[in-house]
């Protein structure tokens, strides 16, 4: 390599040096990821705001994770290490195969460490470990507009995000109250961003939702079969929907501990042994494995800081986010 500058982009991602041969550098070719790159920073520009972009064909089916495949080829650089999870876990078939295919085309490091990576692609989860101002986490979206919860048509919905006028969530959440004693929303539990928009999170449990809020990392979520990319940028006020009565709870595990490594301050799911018995289990595979190894590992255990505010069990902080699974937060 000589110190001039390069001509283009193709000649500084030289695919004959770089990734597979007979591929452009991390697969997509450079109008593709400038696209993305160009949808990406007007969505960090207006956090919470749908960013409509040009979504290629991808080689698996829409809804797999097409979108955010190729928001992360186009921010991933040879100085990166990249992490996939899907439901919690790196050894899913399909987060193999994303990892696998990123690899093997953009020649960069990968790892199951969320602490370790630069850039980390989810499917449903945001990780347990807390992320940092050097790492981007793209989270696959399957759903973008949370307001399609109430009103199927797009069009009136782009109206409502315009006017932000988004009564009509309200008269839902109002509903689902009367009915059930709280608000019923599991996974994708809305949330508005700076005060301005109505943002669908991604079908990630209410656990993970206190994260979004004045993280130091950034988030993009984006979605291929419905061509949208939105963000949320470093440091940014995120609030889930909740009534002044009725405020806005985690899930709950009835004091219930990993039965791997004990852990009761993460998301755990129910699975079953092969004895028949079912037990509980960290969703996040990745921490769960460095607690087996050291169960006096802390969620901020990487960072030269403490009682950091990350979602349940790591603290409170002023906008009133506490720490204990199951609390009002």
């Amino acid at each position: 390599m000589t110190d001039a500058e390069p001509e283009s982009l193709e000649e500084l991602h030289d695919p004959s040096s770089e990734g597979l041969e007979g591929y452009n550098y991390a697969y997509l070719d450079e109008h593709t990821k400038r696209e993305v790159r160009r949808a990406t920073l007007k969505a960090i520009s207006i956090p919470g705001h749908q960013v409509p972009y040009a979504s290629r064909a991808m080689p698996l089916a829409r809804g797999w994770g097409t979108g955010g495949i190729q928001a992360s080829l186009s921010l991933l650089g040879p100085d990166d290490v990249f992490k996939v999870i899907d439901q919690g876990s790196d050894a899913s078939v399909n987060a193999a195969n994303i990892r696998r295919l990123a690899e093997t085309t953009a020649d960069i490091e990968t790892t199951t460490d969320t602490t370790a990576a630069s850039v980390i692609q989810t499917r449903h989860r945001i990780p347990e470990e807390v992320l940092t101002d050097d790492q981007i986490l793209v989270l696959q979206v399957p759903v973008t507009d949370a307001l399609r919860r109430v009103d199927g048509s797009d069009d009136r919905n782009r109206t409502r995000h315009a006017h932000a006028d988004y009564s009509k969530m309200w008269v839902a959440l109002y509903e689902s109250v009367v009915q059930w004693g709280e608000v019923d929303i599991g996974a994708r539990y809305p949330v508005m961003v700076e005060g301005r928009y109505l943002m669908d999170p991604s079908p990630i449990p209410r656990w993970d939702v206190p994260k979004l809020h004045d993280a130091d990392n950034l988030f993009v979520f984006a979605a291929g079969r419905e061509a949208r990319i939105y963000a949320i940028p470093p440091h940014t006020d995120v609030e889930p929907l909740a009534f002044e009565d009725r405020s806005f709870r985690v899930e709950h595990f009835d004091e219930e501990a990993c039965d791997a490594c004990g852990s009761t301050d993460t998301f755990l799911t129910e699975v079953e042994g092969e004895d028949g018995e079912r037990r509980f289990a960290c969703n996040d595979t990745s921490f769960c494995e460095k607690r087996q190894r050291n169960s006096d590992c802390a969620k901020d255990d990487h960072l030269e800081r403490s009682d950091i505010a990350w979602g349940p069990g790591t603290g409170i902080d002023p906008n009133g986010f506490v720490g204990d699974g199951g609390e009002d937060i």
